[in-house]
Parts: C-alpha cells; structure tokens; sequence
C-alpha cells in the first residue's frame, strides 16, 4: 500500500491494523557519467514497492534529498545541509506519529546520510526524555545493501570493482526499474580511485568523473533484479520482525 496513493480514510483503516510504515529515504547527487542522479533514493523506493506486493505493507512517499554536500562540485547534485536534514527527519517522525504510527522504518540509500538521521533519532528521542514521557514510537534505520543476504550476493556479483560509490550494484538495481534511461560510457581509469571525503571542491579534485572505487560498466538489469528480490524478501522480514517488538514505552 501506497500512502501518496490512498486516501485519508485508508490511512485511518490501515492504522487498525498495523502501526508501521517504512519510509524510504535516499539522496539526489552524481553517481558517475552513467549513474541517475536519483540513485541513492531510487534503490530503497524501489526495493519497498516491490516489498509492499508481498503483503499488507505501508509505504510513506520518499524522503528524496540528503545530505550529499560533498558531491555538489557535479552539477545536479541537491543537498540539505545536516541541520536541515535533521530538522526534517523529525518533522517526518512527529506528523506519522501523531497519527498512530509507532514503528517507522527508515530504508536508506545513502551512505552520507546515516550519522545525520541518527542525530535526528537522538533528537527525538531526547525530546520524550528531557520530558520524562514516553516517546511512543520506535525508529529503525537500515541501508538497503545491508538488509539480510544483500551484500552476499552483491560481492558474488561484482567481486572485483565494486566500490563504494556509483557501484555496479546500485547502478544495477535502477537499470532494472528503469531500462529504457541505461546509459553508457568508456570509463578511465577502468576502476576508480578513492580517498577522503570532504567538502565538495576537493572531492571533484579527487574523483574527477564521480566514482570511488567503482567500475559501473558491470552492472545489468538481470543482476540489479536479482539484488531487488533479495532485498525485498528480507525487507519484509526485517519489517515483521521490527512489527512484532513490544509497543514504544511498554
């Protein structure tokens, strides 16, 4: 189920029944010559819509910008800066919550944003604290490469080339959902290299066409289809598994 597809009424229907929802998170920055620069929140949006067909799921409309300021030297690149990102994290959590919601599962698919949104998590947790209440709800990150069986067989796919950025596994995973937008390019050197990352003019200086580590050139549609169904199925797991923990404040 499809929050930005229903209507209020179904929302209010969902919530007697299950009190979770997953909301995919990512970035919209440069992956490279052939990476989609909606990459990093393409990949969880599509991993959770092809979880949500397996069952009674809810997924919130994806939370599309990060924090990428590192990669703004590429033209396309949008970025929030971490107080920002922060500040919307919490917004996000405070409006599901006080409709009902008390398991919301973030599915990222940026590495750069993982210590902001778990600044925001400390952030709302810290509200019900300094308060003394309880919070009443619970709040779950997880990367998509890390969901159970995902990083196997991305390192059986790609086990020379893979990286750390516009890797053939993500590049993959879009070229699968979207094959009419696959592009190509002749890349040089044929892996790239990688270092620090910092602010945005020396990552440009550093990684000139936006790779770290990476060789995109194997990435297929049939082996991004075979990373989503993996991640889809131990989506739902992880979900169910997150479901089932003693309600927030018990």
């Amino acid at each position: 189920m499809l929050l930005h597809l229903s209507t209020w009424a179904e929302i209010e229907q969902f919530l007697q029944r299950s009190r979770s929802i997953v909301v995919p998170i990512g970035s919209n920055e440069q992956h490279g010559p052939t990476g989609l620069l909606g990459t990093d929140w393409m990949c969880p949006e599509i991993i959770a819509y092809e979880a949500h067909k397996a069952g009674d799921i809810l997924i919130a409309p994806t939370f599309n910008i990060g924090m990428a300021q590192h990669h703004l030297g590429f033209p396309g690149t949008i970025s929030l800066r971490p107080s920002t990102f922060i500040a919307a994290i919490g917004d996000w959590t405070r409006s599901l919550a006080a409709h009902g919601f008390e398991k919301i599962f973030f599915l990222n698919g940026h590495g750069g944003n993982i210590a902001s949104i778990e600044a925001a998590f400390s952030e709302l947790y810290a509200e019900a604290s300094f308060a003394r209440r309880k919070a009443g709800f619970a709040l779950k990150l997880c990367n998509w490469w890390d969901l159970q069986g995902v990083a196997e067989l991305a390192n059986e796919q790609f086990p020379v080339g893979h990286g750390i950025h516009a890797t053939p596994s993500e590049i993959a995973v879009t070229q699968w959902a979207y094959p009419d937008a696959i592009k190509h390019a002749e890349y040089s050197p044929k892996i790239a290299n990688w270092g620090p990352i910092r602010e945005a003019v020396d990552f440009r200086a550093r990684h000139p066409d936006g790779r770290m580590g990476s060789d995109p050139s194997l990435a297929t549609p049939e082996k991004g289809g075979q990373l989503v169904m993996m991640a889809a199925r131990s989506l739902v797991r992880e979900l169910q598994a997150f479901s089932e923990e003693p309600a927030p404040g018990l």
